[in-house]
C-alpha cells in the first residue's frame, strides 16, 4: 500500500490472543503527541480499548513528552479516543459484550499523513494454545533449514 509507514507492531497480542477480526481507526491526538508519534516514542504493551456511551477509547496508550516543547506538552498516560462510525462502534460493542472478547491494538502506522491504529477483537489464548503456536514456529523453523541445507 503506498503511503504507509508503520510505527509500531504490538507482536504480544498476537502471541497471547486469537485475532478474530481487525479494524482500521483513526486515533485523536493533541498537537504535541503527533510530533512524538512521528518520533516512535510510544509505548503499548498493555494497551487495550473500550466501548463506553458509543465511543471507543484507548487505555494504557503511552506517548511520551515531548522534550522540546514547553508549557505546551500533553499528558503522557490520557486515555485516547479512536475514530469509528457509529455502526462498526456498535458491533464492536456486541462483540466485546460476549464472553472472553476484548480490543487489542495490533499496529500503528501513519497512513497519507494520518496516525491510525489497527484494532483487533481478540479472544486470550489458553497456556495449552500458546505452547502448540511455539511448537509449530519451531517445527516451521526447522523445515526452512532443512530445505536450504539440501538446495
Amino acid at each position: 500500500m503506498t503511503g504507509v509507514k508503520v510505527i509500531a507492531i504490538n507482536r504480544k497480542a498476537r502471541f497471547d490472543y486469537a485475532v478474530e477480526e481487525s479494524c482500521e481507526c483513526g486515533i485523536e491526538l493533541r498537537g504535541t503527541e503527533v510530533k512524538s508519534v512521528r518520533d516512535g516514542k510510544i509505548s503499548f504493551p498493555d494497551a487495550w480499548a473500550e466501548v463506553l456511551n458509543g465511543e471507543v477509547w484507548l487505555n494504557s496508550f503511552l506517548i511520551a513528552e515531548n522534550p522540546f516543547s514547553s508549557i505546551f506538552n500533553h499528558e503522557p498516560a490520557r486515555k485516547k479516543r479512536l475514530l469509528l462510525h457509529k455502526q462498526e462502534i456498535k458491533r464492536l460493542k456486541r462483540k466485546v459484550d460476549e464472553k472472553g472478547f476484548t480490543l487489542v491494538p495490533l499496529s500503528f502506522y501513519f497512513k497519507n499523513g494520518k496516525v491510525k491504529v489497527e484494532l483487533g477483537l481478540c479472544k486470550g489464548k489458553k497456556l495449552y494454545d500458546k505452547r502448540a503456536g511455539i511448537r509449530e514456529r519451531d517445527v516451521n523453523r526447522d523445515m526452512e533449514r532443512e530445505f536450504r541445507r539440501r538446495v
